[in-house]
């Protein structure tokens, strides 16, 4: 039978003092790590590298980048973690032309916005001051515009009845159709309240009614397809048919 190998306390003693300071080393070095972490965060927190250097605006049409930022209260040089992207998106979206909006981190230095705006679908002039009217109908007079863009002039609309059924319309004639208009003016009759009259951008006039107006204008291009280089009033309300233009 072996002797069984005794190990002598004195023996032991070195083995666990230097166990003993291994742990403390590994636990002193957890614990500088810690700090040294936490001293980047605050300097990194500190310096400009945490602010916010750009602010990209996306989806604008009517408004500007500018007046978009100056809605939102975002402010170049404000630190980017302390983005409150709820009480950015509230502000922009008090605005009437904004339909919805997002807002969100970009890192390193980019807060990103994304807005939808209402369609403006023409400006209507009221005492030299042209107003947007939007897809919905409404019209804004709370928002002047100083540059009006390519959609069309309402004219003589008196009755705002009438320019919510036209406006209901337009959300379905094709963009490539609709950009050819220049001006809408509505002439109504004892009889008829809904005749109207566009100005073309191509040289035509047409002669039409606020019913089906869609489904009338989608047939355009196929009607001055067939009138070479012939210019005139187009009719397109019970039927369809030509009327050049004379001296």
């Amino acid at each position: 039978m072996e002797k069984e190998k005794v190990v002598s306390i004195e023996d032991r003693i070195p083995k666990l003092k230097e166990s003993r300071k291994k742990k403390a080393n590994r636990r002193l070095l957890f614990y500088l790590s810690i700090f040294f972490v936490l001293i980047a965060i605050i300097v990194y927190l500190q310096s400009p590298l945490s602010h916010i250097r750009h602010v990209d605006i996306q989806g604008n049409h009517a408004l500007t980048e500018y007046e978009v930022i100056a809605e939102s209260g975002l402010t170049k040089g404000d630190n980017i973690w302390m983005l409150n992207d709820t009480k950015a998106k509230e502000n922009i979206e008090q605005h009437p032309l904004i339909k919805s909006v997002s807002v969100k981190r970009k890192l390193p230095q980019t807060v990103e916005v994304d807005v939808d705006e209402y369609k403006i679908v023409g400006y209507i002039e009221q005492d030299e001051t042209y107003y947007p009217l939007l897809e919905d109908g409404e019209l804004l007079t709370s928002e002047p515009m100083k540059n009006i863009g390519d959609e069309p002039l309402f004219l003589n609309f008196d009755e705002q009845d009438y320019l919510k059924r036209l406006t209901k319309e337009i959300e379905d004639v094709p963009d490539e159709i609709f950009n050819l208009i220049s001006e809408i003016t509505w002439n109504p009759t004892e009889k008829n309240k809904y005749k109207i009259t566009l100005y073309m951008n191509d040289g035509f006039v047409v002669k039409t009614t606020i019913r089906n107006f869609a489904s009338k204008m989608k047939n355009y291009p196929a009607v001055i397809s067939q009138l070479d280089d012939e210019k005139g009033v187009i009719h397109m309300e019970v039927g369809t048919y030509f009327e050049k233009f004379t001296d």
